[in-house]
């Protein structure tokens, strides 16, 4: 059974939960509700080399890195790309940054590179419909990060009118200004016939001109049964996993201008040096892309 002092030291607290305001009192008596089975923002982390995971999450990922050896690259690969896009999106200008589907706020999150870039800048609002996922960055993100500028809300990505509205609540973001839209590693997570695509162009139409969708998606072109093994048992965790081709991680884009190199596997978007990644890109199992709205800020 899973103490309190262990969910204190996984929620990033070590005994400073008392200390902090009632919503983070219900942020933390909702994770210890939540511990009974893997979940995939906590597996994620505990690949990752993360501490914010339990027991249980550490053994189901040891089950899936035996069936596929590359996970852990695969995932490093992955989280490597979400750094180079926002250094990206801050080199052209970009301050603002939502993050659907954030899980836990880990190595390399969106604020912390944001802020090393441009300090003092930028402004991030994380985004999750996951009750475990969202608890951990409500409680992470009030012990570590300025708050004025970087907030977590609870919202399903479906439910795009109310994500948006929870996003702008925050009064973190400008509607107005150029937003760089993230959506890494998470409509992997959402079945076919769920629709997410219909989602994602109201999304693309809450942007103004100048912003950039980043997007990254588990993807086999390999026929590699470890991935397909994986794949199913991710439906004992909080989130089942669900593999889309390349035209159809694509679509997700829309009428966006996809920036070079285009849709390519996340070692393949922008400078990756040899000792991040070697051998077949395509092993990294994750395509990745950025894409800009066109137009510009004002027009």
């Amino acid at each position: 059974m899973t103490g309190p002092g262990e969910i204190d030291r996984v929620a990033g607290l070590s005994g400073r939960a008392a200390a902090l305001g009632p919503g983070v009192q219900a942020s933390l008596e909702l994770l210890r509700r939540n511990v009974d089975r893997p979940s995939a923002a906590r597996v994620y982390d505990c690949i990752l080399g993360g501490v914010h995971h339990f027991g249980i999450d550490r053994e189901f990922a040891d089950r899936q890195l035996e069936l596929m050896p590359d996970l852990r690259r695969a995932m490093v690969a992955n989280r490597d790309f979400l750094g180079r896009a926002v250094r990206h999106a801050v080199s052209r200008g970009v301050r603002q940054f939502v993050d659907i589907g954030s899980g836990l706020p880990t190595a390399g999150n969106v604020h912390e590179v944001a802020d090393r870039h441009a300090p003092g800048e930028c402004r991030v609002v994380y985004v999750d419909n996951e009750p475990v996922a969202h608890a951990h960055a409500d409680l992470l993100l009030a012990g570590t990060a300025d708050t004025r500028r970087h907030r977590a809300v609870r919202a399903d990505y479906l439910d795009h009118g109310a994500l948006w509205r929870a996003v702008l609540d925050t009064d973190v973001i400008d509607p107005a200004a150029p937003i760089c839209l993230l959506v890494v590693a998470m409509l992997h997570f959402i079945a076919p016939e769920r629709q997410p695509g219909n989602a994602m162009e109201f999304y693309r139409r809450q942007l103004p001109p100048g912003s950039l969708l980043v997007i990254s998606h588990g993807c086999d072109e390999l026929d590699d049964p470890g991935i397909r093994a994986v794949v199913r048992n991710y439906a004992q965790t909080t989130a089942a996993a669900h593999l889309r081709s390349r035209d159809e991680v694509a679509a997700f884009f829309g009428d966006f201008e996809l920036v070079p190199p285009g849709l390519v596997w996340t070692p393949e978007w922008g400078e990756t040096g040899p000792d991040r990644w070697s051998g077949p890109p395509a092993r990294s199992r994750y395509l990745a892309g950025v894409a800009r709205k066109p137009g510009a800020a004002g027009e």
